[in-house]
């Protein structure tokens, strides 16, 4: 089957790397979502219920944000990751090992924004560089949620 060439504007170089560095944002988000949605399943304590509705609403706001990512990976002409295995190899996130309290679910979940924030910042200094403003734009607002994210889960510790 013939591939029709993509010509958006961007030089397949820019737009493979671009490709590339989102599937990490991808990776990384994706795991932030499964320790996010685990958390909401499995945490107990004093604080339950509003970690447990917390945590809901996050996770599913990930859900939401690993089909844009994966969708702009498609744009761009690149195949988007899409198993535990491939996010595992790319992800910065680790997977939990242990049974974590209450307070160390907010402590991991803290820096798995923190984490994605770093990456998609990576990603936007090469989206800026070739002009690419709908990966720009998609990366500024997700760091602006996983920060905002950050900010609540920091405050709840101190």
């Amino acid at each position: 089957m013939a591939t029709t060439k993509i010509d958006i504007g961007i030089d397949d170089t820019a737009r493979h790397e671009i490709a590339s560095d989102l599937s990490r944002v991808l990776a990384d988000t994706y795991t932030l979502y499964l320790k996010t949605h685990n958390y909401h399943w499995n945490v107990t304590g004093p604080m339950f219920q509003t970690l447990h509705l917390m945590f809901e609403q996050q996770y599913l706001e990930l859900a939401l944000a690993v089909d844009l990512l994966a969708e702009r990976i498609r744009a761009l002409g690149e195949r988007a990751p899409a198993s535990y295995h491939e996010f595992a190899m790319m992800s910065t996130i680790g997977e939990d090992d242990d049974r974590p309290t209450a307070t160390q679910m907010i402590e991991r979940l803290l820096a798995g924004h923190e984490t994605v924030v770093r990456t998609a910042r990576s990603v936007l200094a090469l989206a800026g560089r070739v002009h690419d403003e709908p990966t720009a734009d998609l990366l500024t607002q997700r760091m602006a949620v996983h920060e905002k994210t950050a900010w609540m889960l920091r405050s709840l510790l101190e």
